[in-house]
């Protein structure tokens, strides 16, 4: 089920470090009274184990990476998708990302495991062998969430190939709200509410959380890994020594998510801004004519389309795949306004992920300098 180096990371938890007990002589009340109590080694027992805590999600992405997949594996996304999952997963552990077109379906309906199942097939075409299916829930850049029964339908994907399911949920407390205007959308189901009896194997299906989105403490360094793998459990703690977080940034995350009253008060705080801001932008999307992905309810973000404002020529000479988005991006850097093209790996030219999480005067800016220089740019 892991890769080869991960089951050697988790064998090499079972070496004995000098005195330490190893093997199968650990002392527990019930299967081995007569084991070894290991007082000698420097481990909190008093946490809940299915939850690996390292210093950031990007540490946690590379730690699954190495013990999932071995150098030239895949792990399969859909497209759009956050653009720096191919660092994450490629800079150490040399992983691909296996884009999925969801071109003519609802990325988020059952339509879409077909899609995930002709990206697979054509990726073992080219001896690539897909370790995991990635999504990530509330979406990034789409903003919208997974219903159950969709993610029911990617579990029954994953066991039928024999992959992993791994469920990206930063964004889980920023769902802000339902139904903008004619907008419907749906809200925020974690993978481990649902039953997954009959479904998945239960080794097989991982979650990923961290501090930096729904809590704005991304200096914190805190990711989290939520499995019931016992040996990928083994085998991420085999390099967890080289991204442990800090006891200060433990210390302050636990002191803050122990005031129950104070996260109420911020959660509700932070909807309530984002949903504000997200309906402020759609109003001036909307007035400007520029289009965006509907049904959005979550994130901090709009998947803008610029498609229209991008040029496919200049002085007569055809201009390469990417130059016209580059281009663009361009033009609205000149003009103040900050945008990322390429960045999260669109079916399409010419969509953006645009932030609308700013301070109200910083937004109201930005839009209209957005609106400036795509009413004046030069054809």
């Amino acid at each position: 089920m892991l890769s080869q180096r991960g089951l050697r990371s988790a064998a090499s938890q079972d070496i004995p470090w000098r005195f330490a007990p190893g093997g199968n002589n650990r002392y527990d009340p019930v299967t081995n009274p007569s084991g070894v109590v290991p007082f000698g080694t420097a481990e909190n027992a008093l946490v809940q184990d299915q939850i690996i805590t390292a210093s950031g999600l990007t540490a946690i992405h590379e730690l699954m990476a190495c013990s999932l997949g071995d150098p030239g594996d895949g792990i399969l996304v859909s497209r759009p998708v956050y653009g720096r999952f191919e660092l994450d997963f490629g800079n150490t552990a040399d992983l691909n990302v296996v884009y999925a077109d969801m071109e003519g379906v609802d990325p988020f309906g059952p339509g879409v495991v077909p899609k995930y199942q002709a990206a697979l097939e054509s990726a073992l075409k080219e001896n690539i062998k897909v370790k995991a299916l990635l999504i990530v829930n509330p979406h990034n850049p789409l903003g919208r969430c997974y219903p159950p029964s969709t993610l029911r339908e990617l579990m029954i994907f994953c066991q039928n190939n024999s992959i992993h399911l791994i469920s990206d949920e930063v964004y889980a407390l920023s769902v802000y709200g339902t139904d903008f205007n004619d907008e419907k959308s749906i809200n925020f189901s974690s993978v481990l509410s649902i039953d997954c009896e009959g479904l998945i194997d239960p080794d097989r299906l991982h979650v990923f959380y961290g501090m930096s989105k729904d809590f704005g403490a991304a200096g914190l360094r805190l990711g989290s890994l939520v499995t019931r793998n016992t040996l990928l459990r083994k085998a991420v703690a085999c390099n967890m020594r080289f991204h442990n977080p800090s006891g200060m940034s433990i210390a302050i995350a636990t002191q803050l998510l122990e005031d129950r009253d104070f996260v109420k008060f911020f959660v509700k705080t932070s909807h309530e801004r984002l949903r504000a801001a997200r309906k402020y932008t759609g109003q001036v999307l909307d007035d400007a004519g520029i289009k965006y992905h509907r049904g959005s309810n979550a994130g901090f973000f709009l998947y803008i389309d610029l498609s229209p404002w991008l040029v496919e020529s200049s002085n007569g000479q055809q201009i390469g795949e990417n130059d016209a988005e580059y281009a663009l991006a361009q033009r609205l850097l000149d003009g103040g306004v900050g945008l990322h093209p390429c960045e999260e790996h669109g079916e399409s030219r010419g969509h953006f992920r645009l932030v609308f999480s700013q301070e109200k005067e910083v937004l109201e800016e930005g839009l209209r300098r957005l609106v400036h220089v795509l009413n004046n740019q030069s054809s």
